[in-house]
């Protein structure tokens, strides 16, 4: 009698399975297929990121033989090329590396260079910091005080990772402009900071001497 009222249960356990594929059958299909395609798609993209990477990586070490081979000219070039087609972490390092070679031969392009990295919203903000850094780098010796701090001062805040190079440069510009007030804010700012690195400490301690020798008169 058992063996009945189990065959009866199966029975009525297929036609509710029946029904319920005969209803939601062509969905679950159709969600399936979507899954294998998404997971298709998925290997696919890993692939070509993975190629991607590979050439870049390929591309940088050509770029970097070039640039210690000193041709500067084509290091630029290839670093430039690098950057319009590279994955991001690539692509950053192409940018940087291709403004320090332009660096060699153009200056202001360089600095320029910098620059359009440092307003690039894409870029976290301690990659866009060290660019201004780098502007003012090679600004430091010709600019006036003003075009220093315009790109520095942002990056001297207690947060920012460059703060202590950023502050450095603002106490040189402001100390070779002859603003000896200003120097002396931005090394009594670098002294007062117990995270500025010795060097930093030690060189400004230097500016610190010249800046009372040059009010001694």
């Amino acid at each position: 009698m058992s063996d009945i009222f189990h065959e009866v249960d199966e029975e009525v356990r297929r036609e509710r399975l029946q029904k319920l594929w005969d209803r939601w059958g062509n969905y679950i299909l159709a969600a399936a297929v979507l899954i294998v395609v998404a997971i298709a798609g998925w290997r696919a993209w890993e692939w070509r990121e993975q190629k991607r990477a590979q050439e870049a990586g390929a591309g940088f070490e050509t770029a970097l033989d070039l640039s210690r081979a000193g041709k500067h000219d084509e290091a630029e070039a290839k670093f430039t090329d690098l950057a319009k087609v590279s994955p991001q972490g690539y692509r950053t390092l192409a940018l940087f590396n291709g403004a320090a070679e332009l660096a060699v031969r153009d200056k202001a392009g360089a600095v320029r260079a910098y620059d359009a990295i440092a307003a690039d919203g894409h870029m976290g903000q301690p990659l866009r910091d060290l660019a201004a850094v780098r502007a003012g780098l090679l600004l430091i010796d010709t600019s006036p005080y003003a075009d220093l701090q315009g790109r520095l001062e942002p990056a001297t805040a207690a947060d920012r990772p460059f703060r202590h190079t950023a502050r450095e440069l603002l106490a040189v510009s402001a100390w070779r402009n002859g603003d000896l007030a200003t120097a002396r804010r931005w090394i009594d700012m670098i002294m007062a900071d117990n995270e500025t690195p010795a060097g930093t400490r030690s060189r400004v301690e230097m500016l610190m001497a010249l800046a009372d020798a040059h009010e001694k008169g």
